[in-house]
């Protein structure tokens, strides 16, 4: 028969064998960067897979798609569940289906796969993205109850968008001077997702387990009805924003190899990495501006840098292009942190987290359906004219959102 006794007091060793709050934090926000940098590594790769196995441009897009609609779907279905099953065993498991989609990059190469991977690679994603950032400013609650809940809001945001730009660099230096560019960017992750996820187990938990688990629902979305046309112009702002980050995550080494006449994989992975450093960048150097004036300069640069995208493509000039991407990137980071921080103060504390995920929801879709409409655009129009009408579309929704959120 088993003693009890020596079980309940085996718990308090089990428990010691934990990191700090302190350094708790910084693991949960290592192990986000890695994931979100592995969401993005296959960015320089897209246009290999395309000479290997000889599909259209537009099937990237699909291949694109199939990640963010698993981000959305994870969102909608499980973006909350960490509030009852614990950050760190949700996060635990989002890590998990990370390495899982690495492991399918490595043995199934072919379309299929690609799709399969992506899609698991998403819906972990999603999953991670809330449940990081609520533990993430739990553990910092925590471990430095007097600091400003803002900080950790900023170092989250910059992890997010640190990680997207890393990704694309590691994965276009890997092909470029690496042998074997298809399979060792995801050995490399692979081990690095396993070594987060056992990183995580060993993090405090913030969130006490429910002894009766409450029934299971989606996220739900509860907003005020005189809030809702503020809402939905921010939700615009956000979409636009996204539109933006998913060109250069799936198609702009297409744009770069065919139109531009540069197809090194390095600088694919370059150009990727700069103008998301730029987002990252530009939140932390205007973060005392007020939230109106982020808003007007974010606007500017977005709508600078979008006529540049175009121009840089009709030229073609790659310096254009580029300088194009980066600039409308610092503005895409402002206009976004506008977009959240606006989103937030239209809801009650207690429905914040719904109307967060809605805001999410619809900027994963600017992710993937100005993507999808432009890999279909390719199809039927030259490639540099289908680059001016995706430019066109986004200056006059982001135009048209953020002076409603003004």
């Amino acid at each position: 028969m088993v003693d009890m006794s020596t079980l309940t007091q085996s718990r308090p060793t089990m428990t010691r064998v934990r990191f700090a709050h302190a350094p708790g934090f910084w693991m949960i926000a290592a192990a986000f960067l890695t994931t979100m940098a592995f969401s993005t590594v296959p960015t320089p790769l897209y246009a290999i897979y395309q000479r290997r196995d000889g599909f259209p441009t537009y099937v990237i897009t699909i291949i694109f798609a199939a990640y963010a609609v698993g981000v959305m779907v994870s969102l909608y279905l499980a973006g909350h569940v960490s509030d009852w099953l614990g950050r760190r065993r949700v996060a635990l498991l989002a890590v998990l289906a990370e390495a899982v989609a690495a492991a399918i990059f490595l043995i199934w190469p072919a379309v299929p796969g690609l799709l399969v991977a992506r899609f698991i690679s998403g819906v972990g994603v999603g999953v991670l993205t809330a449940t990081a950032t609520a533990h993430l400013s739990e553990l910092r609650q925590i471990a430095r109850p007097g600091e400003d809940p803002s900080r950790s809001a900023l170092i989250s945001s910059m992890v997010n968008l640190g990680g997207l730009a890393f990704g694309p660099l590691v994965g276009g230096l890997l092909a470029q001077y690496v042998s074997g560019p298809l399979e060792r960017p995801y050995e490399i992750f692979l081990i690095l997702l396993l070594l987060s996820a056992l990183g995580i187990a060993l993090v405090p938990e913030t969130v006490e387990r429910l002894e009766e688990r409450p029934a299971y629902r989606p996220q739900r979305v509860a907003l005020p009805a005189a809030a809702k046309p503020l809402f939905f112009a921010t939700a615009i702002g956000a979409f636009s924003a996204f539109a933006i980050f998913g060109l250069f995550t799936s198609l702009a080494p297409t744009f770069l190899a065919g139109v531009l006449h540069h197809p090194s994989r390095a600088l694919a992975g370059v150009v990727a990495f700069v103008v998301f450093i730029a987002g990252a960048v530009s939140q932390v150097v205007f973060v005392r501006m007020a939230r109106r004036n982020q808003l007007r300069l974010g606007l500017v640069l977005m709508s600078a840098g979008l006529i540049g995208i175009a121009v840089g493509g009709l030229l073609p000039s790659l310096a254009l292009f580029v300088a194009g991407g980066v600039i409308a990137g610092a503005g895409v980071g402002l206009v976004f942190r506008g977009a959240v921080a606006t989103a937030a103060s239209l809801a009650e504390p207690a429905s914040r987290g719904e109307v967060l995920a809605a805001l999410f929801l619809i900027a994963y879709a600017g992710l993937a359906l100005p993507v999808l409409a432009i890999g279909l655009g390719i199809a039927l129009l030259p490639a540099a004219t289908a680059l001016v009408v995706f430019s066109a579309l986004i200056l006059i929704l982001v135009n048209v959102a953020v002076p409603r959120m003004l």
